[in-house]
């Protein structure tokens, strides 16, 4: 009874200690087995089982070639010797990884030419597909003298057409054999469905590849095809590779009047390889345009899923192709949308939530959600003439620019998309707009709730005014990584500081702190004075130097620093302008050169200075910040005691009135102001009229970035406006200064205290 009690008791564990048991017995019975003659060698030397039969580095051989006894190898570490008789040699790596691992590229394009249709077809191409490929170069025989923009052009000097196809793949293989995968050669009078032929060369594996629109030859053997040059084709790079060593033979020994058969051949002959229009799944759709054939009616299966149209004969025809396909492919996209958002919701309703679960839209990120109160998105209240959130802080202002632009787009939207949904039983109309609220959701885009008043009508003819709520999204687009040229840190900075008899009691400061974070940290920049002498003070230079202060500043300053040079250049105006300014600098300096046109109230630092660097692009764009302006200490703190350094960027604003502070290099310059050269004509008051940002906004096609700038802080000053500026740049000088006092609640409590004072 007892034994029977106890049995129970264990019941529950019966399995785990029968599975102790089990796997101790397992394991010591392995152990036996393992155990053997420790004298046996464990593998011997005939029989190496695939490793290196040389292994003398690792042991000594015995005379009947086995290996020793069973010495246990040790790792021996051999110390790095440098020999002092050999030169040293600098290791050098490549700017970009993939270049050091041999990842190469996907996909070459090369667009054959002629000089009489690259000004027009190749043009065409270019616009067309040319965003679309990361490679693209035209070969041509000879050029015109004008080259048209944005084309990178190969002239090989010989416009016979085998010539030309000969001299192509020999330059494809010398230039970028060891670059790409795949290389694809068309015509440019051949519409190319670009985002087609990357999506099949993404599916095609690294192999002896001759892809295309398979064609006879005339006269020559049925089995063997080559690719029609007017569709295009593609080849592999082993193709080019193995191509490379009878290029000349078959230049000498194949005649041929068409490129393309002879191209054919010669990968025939000489690699035994034939054009193919199929490749296990992948295909090579093409079509053949008649002359009369018009692209926006052609709706034939064959012309839908090309990849190539072959002949175009103008311009205006590649363009009418591209807007067709443009349509096709957004049809597709609409229709693949909706039939995931179909799927979408049908699995929704598999979920625990069900279809509840689902956001909205589908497909849509949904909205996001706040942690804490801080994470809250305001919503901006607006209605179709004001809107209740503007940039100045102003309770509310009109509605104009960009923002009327969105909110009347948003409303036609709304209108439209209720007359797709409820007609032909209801048609709606536009009456007014009730309430409008937006917010931008950093998940998922711009956020509209309408309240809109509708004029609703029946099929019958009767009508009735409706108040209808609707909610709207503009989804953001897929990031795009836009292409960027190479930029350093490395680049020289040449700053200029412009200075008037005003400003030179603030030289001191800005003295101390460039020796402080330019010269003492050793910073790749140069500085230079340019002083602005009104011309009665010009007059008197000579026996009272309004900049004698400054002078002797910048003496001390090359003393203090003995390998340090501070030029100066003097002008003598009435009115600064700051391009008369840029005009006489940009001519001192060479083409190359980065400048920084600084105040005498900027504070410059290596941060900045670093920014500066890498904003300014050469050719590409153009930099000009948005500096931090502190505001006056004796309005904001009043009777209370002056901090020794304001609260980072708290106590002030960004000052979007000013713009003498901006980078930019003098090549840039000079190529925007020989366009400004032909408006001017010797107009001095244009010139006067005019910023250095007003010049590269109206006569540079530039990317102008003007962004805040957290590394430029400026204490506060009253700045002098001169009233022999232009009248639009004196009202910004005085905006500035007004703007720059305080907020506008605290010079709200600053009339307020005041107005209290008063009263008592």
């Amino acid at each position: 009874m007892r034994f029977t009690s106890l049995l129970l008791f264990f019941r529950p564990a019966l399995p785990l200690i029968l599975g102790l048991s089990l796997g101790c017995s397992l394991s010591l019975l392995r152990v036996s087995w393992s155990q053997g003659d420790g004298h046996e060698s464990c593998m011997d030397a005939g029989d190496s089982r695939g490793l290196p039969h040389d292994t003398s580095h690792l042991e000594p051989r015995l005379e009947n070639g086995e290996f020793s006894d069973n010495k246990e190898y040790e790792p021996r570490i051999v110390p790095y010797y440098k020999d002092p008789n050999k030169p040293h040699k600098k290791v050098l790596r490549t700017r970009y990884i993939h270049t050091e691992l041999g990842i190469r590229d996907r996909l070459f394009v090369g667009v054959l030419t002629s000089k009489s249709t690259l000004n027009t077809l190749a043009v065409s191409v270019n616009r067309t597909v040319g965003h679309h490929f990361n490679r693209l170069i035209y070969f041509t025989g000879f050029r015109n003298t004008k080259i048209p923009h944005g084309m990178q052009i190969v002239s090989h000097g010989d416009d016979r057409p085998v010539w030309l196809m000969y001299r192509t793949i020999q330059y494809m293989y010398e230039h970028f054999g060891n670059e790409f995968d795949w290389f694809y050669l068309v015509q440019d009078n051949t519409y190319t469905e670009a985002e087609r032929i990357k999506s099949l060369v993404s599916h095609l594996s690294i192999k002896d590849l001759y892809l295309g629109r398979a064609e006879e030859f005339i006269g020559g053997d049925l089995d063997s095809r080559y690719c029609h040059g007017g569709y295009g084709y593609v080849l592999s790079r082993s193709i080019l590779i193995k191509l490379q060593q009878y290029l000349d033979s078959c230049r000498n020994d194949i005649l041929s009047v068409r490129p393309d058969e002879w191209l054919g051949r010669c990968i025939i002959d000489y690699i035994g390889i034939s054009c193919v229009e199929k490749h296990k799944d992948v295909r090579y759709h093409s079509f053949q345009l008649g002359k009369n054939t018009d692209p926006d009616k052609e709706d034939s299966a064959e012309f839908k899923k090309a990849f190539t149209v072959h002949l175009v004969p103008d311009p205006t025809l590649m363009y009418r192709l591209h807007r067709r396909f443009s349509e096709i492919e957004l049809e597709k996209t609409y229709r693949e949308i909706e039939e995931l958002q179909v799927e979408i919701k049908n699995l929704s309703k598999l979920t625990p939530e069900g279809e509840a679960g689902a956001s909205w839209p589908i497909g849509i990120n949904p909205p996001f959600k706040p942690k804490t109160r801080f994470e809250v998105i305001n919503w901006e209240y607006f209605t179709e003439e004001q809107i209740y959130s503007c940039i100045e802080g102003t309770p509310k202002c009109e509605l104009r620019g960009i923002n009327k632009a969105d909110i009347s787009d948003i409303i036609e939207t709304a209108v439209q998309q209720l007359n797709e949904k409820y007609q032909p039983l209801l048609r709606f109309r536009k009456r007014q707009l009730l309430n409008g609220y937006r917010r931008f959701d950093p998940t998922r885009g711009m956020e509209y709730t309408l309240d809109l008043l509708l004029e609703a009508h029946t099929q019958k003819g009767y009508s009735r005014t409706i108040a209808k709520r609707v909610s709207l999204l503009r989804p953001l687009s897929n990031v795009e990584i836009i292409p960027m040229p190479y930029v350093t840190e490395a680049t020289r900075v040449q700053v200029i500081l412009p200075l008037t008899v005003h400003e030179e009691g603030y030289v001191g400061n800005f003295l101390d702190t460039y020796s402080m974070n330019a010269l003492d940290m050793h910073d790749n920049m140069l500085l230079t004075f340019l002083f602005i002498y009104d011309p009665f003070d010009a007059q008197r230079v000579s026996q009272n130097d309004v900049f004698a202060g400054v002078k002797s500043a910048i003496a001390e300053i090359e003393k203090r620093y003995s390998d340090v040079k501070i030029p100066w250049i003097s002008v003598k105006t009435d009115v600064p302008s700051q391009v008369k300014i840029m005009d006489i600098i940009s001519k001192k300096h060479p083409v190359d050169t980065l400048f920084f046109i600084a105040s005498v109230w900027t504070e410059i630092n290596g941060e900045f200075l670093n920014r500066c660097r890498m904003n300014t692009i050469n050719n590409w764009q153009v930099f000009f910040p948005i500096h931090f302006q502190e505001y006056n200490p004796a309005v904001i703190y009043r009777e209370q005691q002056t901090p020794s350094s304001a609260e980072f960027l708290k106590d002030g604003h960004f000052d979007r009135r000013v713009f003498s502070e901006s980078c930019f290099f003098n090549s840039d310059y000079m190529a925007a102001r020989t366009k400004m050269a032909a408006d001017i004509l010797d107009n001095d008051e244009m010139l006067e009229s005019m910023e250095v940002y007003d010049v590269f906004i109206k006569y540079s096609n530039l990317h102008v970035f003007r962004p805040v700038e957290p590394g430029l802080v400026q204490k506060y000053t009253h700045r002098t406006c001169n009233p022999r500026l232009s009248e639009e740049v004196y009202h910004r000088c005085v905006l500035s200064n007004l703007e720059g006092l305080a907020s506008r609640s605290q010079l709200a409590l600053a009339m307020f205290e005041q107005e209290q004072a008063n009263s008592t």
